[in-house]
């Protein structure tokens, strides 16, 4: 399929895991992608692994920040003229209860998760709304309930979901279209622990219907159909890539 031919997007949290899948899920349907990360040299890497020539471009950026922000939208509207899809894949995960969490990385949870999304959606949303692009922002299974041990985290993914919604519900009226898409438990390096440790797979396996991890192409599949003109009736709209997890009457046990 080339539903993204002659497209322009940007994928925050571009150099891995999840995000990288989305690049070049996107990538392989014939869009132009910028792609962005902290790290320069892991970003680096991962631009040369998608290929794509001059239809990518790799540029640093900590997206909690409202100037880095500012300046990846720039480079993608200087550099390809137009902008169509925005998907907000960066983040950080958080462990610890309320009274285990600090101040410092309270607030780095939210501007990873949260900050970014609002800092780069009001920079990209006059470019979209001239091409009538779309916003596909990544949440979690987090954002549809709460879980053990990962109060910040759950609180800024819940958050997601309702500012996900604020855009779709202020911008229909200029034909921009947001949605999200919640993992669960998916094969990325933010989970490792949990896939080396076989007692804490079984407790998950017992929550996850189809009892298995999911992969970021996965994710990226669901990411790019809410992205394409299939799409172009959906938004305010939250779908699980998880398995089946949510649909069970437990919530996360796994993670207590």
């Amino acid at each position: 399929m080339q539903r993204f031919q002659g497209k322009v997007a940007i994928v925050t949290g571009g150099g891995s895991g999840i995000g990288a899948a989305i690049a070049k899920r996107l990538l392989e349907e014939g869009a132009s992608v910028v792609i962005s990360g902290r790290n320069r040299a892991r970003l680096e890497n991962a631009a040369a692994e998608l290929g794509g020539g001059d239809r990518v471009v790799a540029h640093p950026a900590d997206v909690s920040l409202r100037a880095d922000c500012d300046s990846l939208v720039d480079v993608a509207a200087a550099r390809f003229g137009r902008l169509d899809t925005l998907v907000n894949a960066a983040g950080m995960n958080l462990v610890g209860t309320v009274d285990e969490t600090s101040d410092e990385d309270w607030r780095a949870c939210f501007g990873a998760d949260v900050d970014s999304i609002f800092y780069m959606s009001r920079k990209a949303l006059p470019l979209l709304r001239e091409s009538k692009g779309s916003i596909v922002n990544i949440g979690s299974v987090s954002s549809l309930g709460g879980g053990w041990s990962h109060a910040g985290y759950n609180a800024a993914k819940a958050a997601v979901a309702n500012l996900t919604r604020s855009l779709a519900c202020d911008n229909g009226r200029y034909g921009v279209r947001a949605n999200l898409v919640c993992p669960g438990l998916t094969v990325t390096g933010m989970v490792d622990e949990i896939m080396a440790d076989e007692a804490l797979l079984e407790k998950a396996w017992e929550r996850i219907p189809l009892r298995r991890a999911g992969q970021p192409a996965e994710v990226a599949a669901a990411v790019a159909f809410l992205a394409s003109d299939e799409a172009l009736w959906i938004t305010g709209a939250t779908l699980a890539v998880d398995g089946g997890q949510t649909c069970t009457d437990g919530g996360p046990e796994w993670g207590k």
